[in-house]
């Protein structure tokens, strides 16, 4: 299973492809994405969505992982970033592929095992978990390549969780076996 990691923003998207046989891990290609800052803003959100509509053409993943917004002290920056990441969701939906939202917190927790890891401490346990000979730069690609392992890590549960959720929507509208 291949899944796209995409790091959101406006400026620069980090975007990493992982793909996963039986436990291991390798990824496939990683990079950054950035627009030019003299374009007008809605020039930029055109070209991020062209790019990630021929990423997701290009890989044909199963799913992506896109990051969740964390708070930002600069609402005017958090705002335009959440409009580049609605713009990537559309692409991706497009594209018919299934996004799963993923904290910052999740991410840490998959590749180091606790919550508050360090950039330095993601960015080793990536290489470590890819097999590359280096630290993955730049680190908004190493970002992306940490959140398709977190996605393929949390997968097995996330499956189970939809059907069990299904299987308690049968159960209540009568339509489960007794």
């Amino acid at each position: 299973m291949k899944v796209l990691g995409l790091d959101p923003g406006y400026g620069r998207l980090g975007w990493g492809v992982v793909e996963q046989s039986g436990f291991a891990m390798k990824a496939v290609e990683f990079g950054v994405f950035e627009t030019a800052s003299s374009l007008p803003f809605p020039a930029r959100l055109e070209e991020l969505h062209a790019f990630v509509s021929s990423l997701a053409a290009r890989h044909r993943c199963g799913e992506a992982a896109v990051e969740q917004i964390f708070f930002s002290k600069n609402v005017k920056t958090a705002v335009l970033v959440a409009e580049a990441r609605g713009v990537i969701l559309l692409a991706l939906r497009q594209a018919g592929l299934e996004a799963v939202e993923v904290s910052p917190q999740h991410v840490k927790q998959a590749l180091v095992g606790q919550g508050a890891a360090t950039k330095a401490q993601n960015q080793f346990m990536v290489q470590r978990l890819l097999g590359l000979k280096s630290l993955p730069k730049p680190d908004d690609a190493a970002d992306a390549l940490g959140l398709a392992v977190a996605a393929l890590r949390s997968r097995p549960m996330r499956l189970l969780a939809r059907q069990a959720a299904a299987k308690a929507v049968r159960t209540r509208t009568g339509g489960g076996k007794a």
